[in-house]
């Protein structure tokens, strides 16, 4: 396999995957630990853990791409847990890299036009707006199902457990925020959305959702946000032929 130097490939995940458009993000986007000047091997993960980083380490693993980083609204002290984690990374010299909310909304490789893609959703427009601008997606299905058609197809596709409320609707036209994304159900009504797709539930989702009549489907914050960080290690893979692995560490949450 191929190599690529970290002062090459940071600017250009860094324009590629469009940080500097979301400069409101509480996350500290982009390199957030340096280490070997040197990428052999990228690893994908959702989580910057403990876990993820030794086994990153045992795979000789050089750059680490994650969706949720270390940092987050800047550091205040370095101690405990976070310490550690960030000990783990310097002694094994792996690179960290975060990218929270370009990668769900990127079009092409994130979780949200992912989710899009693997369910044949087509897409249809922007929506979910967090921190003044949109981060998802809304589209169409081809064909209308069942509420129990559709999650199941989602439990097939992303190896997942899926809740759902059901306000008597049929699935046709889908509203898509990955993770924590129940806010958005606010612009269901907007946009004609009968289903909301989104990663965790949510008590205050339960009464809006009611009262517009839209289904609520929860499918896993976890299991809707390993699609981004595998979609670009795809990409790293064919651009610059190294090689990459998906650190898989799911909470079930």
């Amino acid at each position: 396999m191929k190599e690529i130097r970290l002062a090459q490939l940071v600017p250009f995940l860094d324009a590629e995957l469009r940080l500097s458009d979301f400069s409101e993000d509480e996350s500290a986007n982009g390199l957030q630990i340096e280490g070997k000047a040197i990428a052999r091997k990228a690893g994908l993960a959702v989580d910057a853990c403990e876990y993820v980083f030794r086994e990153a380490s045992e795979k000789k693993i050089d750059f680490l791409l994650v969706h949720h980083g270390l940092i987050w609204g800047g550091l205040k002290s370095v101690r405990g847990v976070l310490r550690q984690r960030i000990k783990t990374l310097l002694d094994a010299e792996i690179s960290l890299y975060a990218c929270h909310l370009p990668l769900d909304w990127h079009p092409v490789y994130g979780n949200n036009a992912q989710l899009l893609k693997l369910l044949s959703i087509k897409k249809m427009g922007e929506f979910g707006k967090y921190h003044g601008r949109n981060i998802s997606y809304w589209g169409r299905t081809a064909k209308e199902y069942s509420l129990d058609e559709f999650t199941a197809r989602i439990d097939r596709v992303l190896n997942t457990r899926t809740s759902a409320v059901s306000f008597g609707r049929k699935v046709r036209t889908v509203g898509v925020v990955s993770g924590g994304g129940w806010f958005a159900i606010n612009e269901a009504e907007k946009y004609g959305i009968d289903t909301f797709l989104t990663g965790e539930p949510s008590h205050s989702a339960y009464t809006l959702a009611e009262e517009m009549k839209v289904n609520l489907v929860f499918a896993g914050h976890y299991a809707t946000e390993t699609l981004g960080v595998k979609a670009v290690g795809d990409m790293l893979r064919k651009k610059f032929g190294i090689e990459t692995e998906f650190i898989d560490h799911p909470t079930g949450l």
